[in-house]
This record gives structure tokens, sequence and C-alpha cells, in this order.
């Protein structure tokens, strides 16, 4: 594990930043995304609120959720440009499915465009999670908070498409948002300060469900 970077105490400023940066209105286009999720409701694996929260939990204690925030620390921390081109192809890399990738392209070459027009900062295009730990090393924000905003907004999506496709009811998504915000706010401070040998895996049926969402007939998400 890394623990040598510095743990920085947010300012008012940093967490406006951060809520700015994952609103629904910040123009990544998350709404379009369920990461697979569409597929495991048309199939019957998910029907109501408690199959909600076990697919959720998976994926974030042991899927893309915990990898992001591992990528998103590793991305703060890289020194060079030859680090981060590194990291973002590994990255790539590690997305099981045609979507996925395409999700973490298209998300973070949007995140990229508009941290440019807004903050001046620029890093070409790069996947979501590795744009978002260089905005978060180029506006000095603080690490942990960053990593936990992260996880917290794609929960929240996920709860969100979950919503309009089990259905669930709005308190009843509000509910399961807040406990999951529990979750969120313990994997991500051990996620981001994690080296990357700790990535891997073991969220097969939403990795498996990305794969079959590519082929779905009727569906409302990109992925």
């Amino acid at each position: 594990m890394v623990t040598d970077a510095p743990i920085a105490m947010p300012t008012d400023k940093h967490i406006l930043t951060l809520a700015q940066m994952f609103s629904p209105a910040f123009p990544v286009g998350a709404f379009a995304y369920s990461h697979g999720l569409e597929w495991a409701i048309d199939c019957g694996d998910v029907t109501d609120t408690t199959t909600t929260k076990h697919w959720i939990e998976s994926v974030l204690q042991h899927g893309s959720g915990r990898n992001d925030c591992i990528f998103l620390g590793a991305a703060l921390r890289a020194d060079t440009p030859e680090e981060v081109a590194e990291l973002d192809a590994l990255c790539r890399a590690f997305a099981p499915s045609r979507e996925r990738l395409s999700e973490t392209e298209l998300q973070g070459a949007a995140f990229c465009d508009t941290t440019k027009a807004v903050w001046q900062a620029e890093f070409g295009s790069l996947c979501y999670p590795v744009a978002v730990g260089r905005a978060a090393r180029a506006l000095d924000l603080p690490l942990e908070l960053t990593g936990q905003m992260y996880l917290q907004a794609f929960m929240s999506n996920l709860a969100a498409a979950a919503m309009r496709l089990v259905p669930l009811g709005q308190t009843d998504g509000q509910r399961l948002i807040q406990e999951l915000t529990q979750l969120t706010s313990a994997i991500a401070p051990e996620a981001v300060q994690a080296d990357l040998d700790a990535i891997g895996s073991t969220a097969f049926l939403s990795d498996i469900a990305s794969m079959k969402h590519e082929t779905q007939y009727s569906r409302i998400f990109r992925t």
C-alpha cells in the first residue's frame, strides 16, 4: 500500500469543486450508462431493492468501483507524462468488455474537455478515473475526498438507473443510496492509497452483464 501521499485537509472550495465535478449537471453523460445493470434487470437477476443493493455492493467492493479508485489515486501520484500514459493504457486494458471500455473512454474525454474549459487544466484525453486523478492533482484537491465523492457519484448513478428500470420508488432509491454511502466511505480511502498490485475483480456477474448488454435487443442505456 502506498502511504507517502500527502493528506490534504479539505476546504469549502475543495468540497464545492468536487461537488461540481460529480454533479449530474457536469457534462460527462453518466446518466446514459448502467454499467451492465440494465441487462441484469432485464434477465431477472435484479428485481427489487435488496437485489439492487447486493448488485451494487459487489461492483463497489469487488469490481470496477474499487479498481477505479485505485487508478484515481495512482493517477494523482504519477509524476511524468509517461507514467500517466502507461496508467491510462492499463486502465483501458482492465475494462472487461467493449461497452465498459467505451464507458470509461467517453466519460473521461468529456471530463477532460470540460475541465480544460472551466479550470484551464489540460491532460489530453484520458479514461475517466485517470482523468479525475489528474484533475485532483492539478487543482490540489484532497485525494481521499476525491475518491469518496467519485465513488459516491458512481454508486448514485447505478441507483438512479435501478430507480428507472426495476423500478424502485424514489424514497426506496434514496434510502438505498444512504445505506451504500457508508460503503463508499469505507472503500475509497483504502483504495486510493493502494498500489496497482491490488487491482483485480471478482464481480464476475457484473462483468458478464456488461458483455451481454452489447447484444441486448431492447435497451435504454448505452452500457
